[in-house]
């Protein structure tokens, strides 16, 4: 990814002008799309969305000069195309790094994720308990289509749903680590 391009004071205003010639507005628009992007970043499960989210904004303004004048539509658009250049760009970076894989668990260290997992599993209130064990009940189609039906039945949108599964899985990871940390030491 490119990072030697710095975003200048002089570009940064050139970029908010292109998005709205009232600077108000034009802050607001910025604030709109950088939002916009993080999100795009976080659903396609980037695990920096804010750097990808910069270089994106960073790599709009660079090219800005090349295209602000013919440019027809909603900047939006521009900035998810992309991003979507960034991200691929990203996954790429991290599969050429992945190129060793590491060793996998012997079964005794498995039996010890189990066990904390387990635990942590029973730490949490009965109805997260019950969310993330269902989330995680189906394999391919069929989970898309469970999934669905789970958030339905709940009352929530399927992003409230993936929302909801996240923030427990952060605090079941967070509860894992921990409770290895504790057997190791």
């Amino acid at each position: 990814m490119k990072k030697e391009w710095q975003l200048s004071q002089a570009t940064f205003d050139r970029l908010l002008h292109w998005l709205d010639p009232e600077p108000t507005e034009a802050g607001a628009k910025y604030e709109r799309i950088r939002h916009k992007l993080v999100k795009i970043f976080v659903y396609r499960g980037s695990n920096i969305p804010e750097d990808l989210a910069d270089e994106t904004i960073n790599r709009v303004a660079e090219r800005l000069p090349d295209f602000e004048a013919a440019y027809v539509g909603d900047p939006m658009r521009y900035f998810y195309r992309v991003a979507q250049n960034v991200f691929l760009e990203s996954t790429r970076r991290r599969a050429l790094t992945l190129t060793e894989m590491p060793q996998p668990p012997s079964s005794s260290e498995l039996e010890k994720m189990y066990r904390c997992l387990e635990a942590c599993v029973d730490r949490l209130p009965q109805d997260q308990q019950q969310l993330i064990l269902e989330y995680y009940q189906c394999d391919q189609r069929s989970k898309i289509d469970h999934r669905k039906a789970m958030a339905r039945r709940r009352g929530f949108t399927l992003n409230v749903l993936r929302l909801r599964t996240h923030r427990i899985r952060v605090e079941l990871q967070k509860c894992l680590r921990e409770c290895l940390e504790r057997i190791a030491g």
